[in-house]
């Protein structure tokens, strides 16, 4: 069987994607070096927001003609979207075989084994994973599922569950078969990281975890994404700023600054709260590159939450920031508070004017780089002795801005390099590599073909209730 995977959303879905990947491998799928030429066309598909469940729409019915353009004999979707839609998916998508969703993906090797498609081979290993495409050497590992937040315009916990923490011994040794396929970046992820350990209650907690991931491997770049600001506490921030290894760099979700708007969503923290554990974070960890998210239009935002936002935002400087216009999702608590919407025409002019205030904050904040020497991953080799792509370490993969490395020498894949920046953008930087401190691992480099992809999240445009 010829497999082509397209995995969308966030990178904890990447995570699901890559152990499907591996538990098909295992099967005796051969994944295709185009989608065309693929037999069994796999959407692992989101269901977020309404532009990620719009952009799945749109993969499965791009998937869709290669049952008549292309090799496309069986078509699946998979994933959050079919865990909350199923039964409207499957009204309007007959071009779909079989959706699954995500309780049920136990059903898939069956599923395709009754169709002729896959042999009885050897299950995977509990945890294997096979990564999709791209970069081998930047990788996620995801420490737990769920969530018990209960913000009120999230469904995640819906879909998704309650929280469950995954064992360290299971999770130390996914990371050792991460770093043996060529890891040198490695994000943990979670709906929420200080979460990990809670239903214990031995000591276990996201900060003894890092630091047995800092015993058993010799991955030089560990980084934390997806951390509420109410669960950062001293053993982890005193963790942090003495291991080198442990970037600084922390992705801190805060949703807004408006006391009423915050008690409203749900959220555990209020200004004055944000504001003292954010001068705490900086004081403590030193260069600490700090990520948020934000969300505007909130039902009954007024003119005066929203400059209050604006105030916080110019007065703390994130480094990093995403921002989204709120949707109602079916099901959450901010839904049946339909009768104090926000215009969408309202929450879309808010969403440009926060994010032209967050292109200036960041446009400083990068020029203010310039001169500086700065640590970098080697993420896309020139073809020659030229300009690279790469991360200093205030950026994340896939979700911040980029470096530009000019280089005497051609640069591989999975290199840690010394640089000086020379130049600076909106969101991206120029430097100057000054000599190699890491090599790339042997396993590390660019995977031929493309199985996989994320799409922007921006991809709107489709013009039914499910895209069509």
């Amino acid at each position: 069987m010829k497999l082509g995977l397209v995995s969308l959303g966030c990178d904890k879905n990447t995570v699901d994607s890559e152990r499907i990947l591996a538990t098909l491998k295992a099967c005796g799928a051969e994944t295709a070096r185009d989608l065309a030429e693929a037999e069994v066309v796999l959407i692992n598909t989101c269901g977020f927001i309404d532009a990620a469940k719009q952009e799945s729409i749109g993969a499965i019915l791009e998937a869709s003609r290669l049952k008549e353009n292309g090799a496309c004999k069986v078509l699946v979707a998979v994933g959050c979207l079919v865990e909350r839609h199923r039964e409207e998916l499957a009204a309007e998508l007959p071009e779909v075989d079989l959706f699954l969703g995500l309780r049920d993906l136990d059903r898939l090797v069956p599923s395709l084994q009754r169709r002729g498609f896959l042999a009885a081979a050897r299950s995977a290993h509990p945890g294997e994973r096979l990564p999709l495409e791209g970069s081998p050497h930047v990788r996620y590992l995801k420490v737990s599922e769920g969530c018990d937040h209960g913000c009120a315009f999230c469904a995640i916990p819906l879909w998704r569950g309650r929280h469950r923490s995954f064992e360290a011994e299971r999770l130390v040794a996914e990371a050792l078969r991460l770093e043996a396929q060529g890891t040198v970046e490695l994000n943990l992820v979670a709906q929420d990281l200080a979460h990990y350990g809670r239903e214990y209650r031995d000591g276990t907690d996201i900060s003894t975890l890092v630091a047995r991931l800092i015993e058993a491997t010799e991955i030089p770049w560990i980084r934390l994404l997806y951390i509420y600001s109410a669960g950062l506490r001293e053993p982890l921030i005193r963790l942090m700023a003495s291991e080198p290894r442990i970037l600084p760099y922390i992705d801190m979700p805060i949703q807004h600054a408006s006391d009423p708007v915050l008690e409203g969503m749900r959220r555990p923290e209020r200004q004055e709260s944000l504001r003292v554990k954010i001068a705490g974070l900086r004081d403590a960890v030193p260069g600490l590159t700090l990520r948020t998210t934000v969300l505007v239009g909130f039902p009954g935002e007024t003119d005066d939450d929203f400059r209050a936002l604006l105030d916080f935002l110019e007065e703390i400087r994130f480094e990093r920031l995403g921002a989204f216009a709120f949707s109602p999702q079916e099901g959450t608590r901010a839904a049946e508070m339909e009768g104090s919407f926000v215009p969408e025409s309202l929450a879309r002019k808010r969403l440009e004017e926060l994010l032209e205030v967050q292109r200036a904050i960041s446009a400083e904040l990068m020029a203010g780089e310039v001169g500086k020497q700065r640590t970098a991953i080697v993420d896309e080799p020139a073809a020659a002795a030229g300009i690279a792509l790469g991360r200093i370490a205030g950026q994340a993969d896939d979700v911040d801005g980029v470096t530009h490395l000019t280089a005497a020498e051609p640069l591989e894949a999975g290199q840690i390099v010394e640089s000086v920046v020379t130049d600076a953008h909106d969101y991206d930087l120029s430097a100057r590599v000054l000599r190699v401190l890491r090599s790339a691992p042997a396993a590390a480099g660019r995977a031929k073909g493309r199985l996989g992809r994320r799409l922007p999240v921006a991809a709107l445009g489709l013009e039914t209730a499910w895209g069509r």
